[in-house]
């Protein structure tokens, strides 16, 4: 039944990498809050590059950061991109956006009522969200390391 559900599947698989590793908690922990800070901000489709390249750059845990940035997925990312937005454009005290028109061009005006609120969000809750998943993931890995996770159940072979 698992393996038809492949988001699953992938989350049990970086949940056993990220049991296996061989670094101290401190230091899977800032790889995490790296990747869980770059999986809050607008730059989804290149996330992954983009943290796996900041973890090369700052020489944190490469996995961890990983793990970190599927926070973002596609089931999760049109909430947490429109709680940043919300939150962005009330900090900044914008009103809501209103288009009148469904074939609107796209103008630069437009693109900065959606981009500026959306990129103050994103620090305002991934700050947060990094610090919270640090200390998390440091309290969580020493006891993950000796969590046995069982395999996932065999199909029977076919004579």
């Amino acid at each position: 039944m698992w393996r038809r559900w492949g988001f699953f599947r992938q989350f049990k698989l970086n949940l056993i990498q990220l049991a296996r590793l061989r670094s101290e908690p401190d230091a899977i922990g800032r790889g995490m809050a790296l990747g869980l800070f770059i999986g809050f901000t607008p730059t989804f489709g290149i996330q992954i590059f983009l943290a796996i390249l900041l973890a090369f750059l700052l020489r944190q845990n490469k996995i961890a950061t990983f793990v970190g940035v599927w926070i973002t997925n596609p089931f999760t990312a049109p909430l947490i991109y429109g709680l940043e937005y919300k939150v962005g454009r009330l900090l900044l005290g914008m009103p809501p956006l209103c288009v009148d028109h469904p074939g609107i061009e796209l103008s630069w005006s437009l693109g900065a009522h959606i981009v500026v609120p959306l990129i103050l969000g994103c620090l305002v809750l991934g700050i947060p969200v990094a610090i919270i998943g640090y200390s998390v993931t440091v309290r969580l890995v020493p006891s993950l390391k000796h969590w046995k996770i069982p395999r996932w159940p065999r199909r029977p072979r076919a004579l």
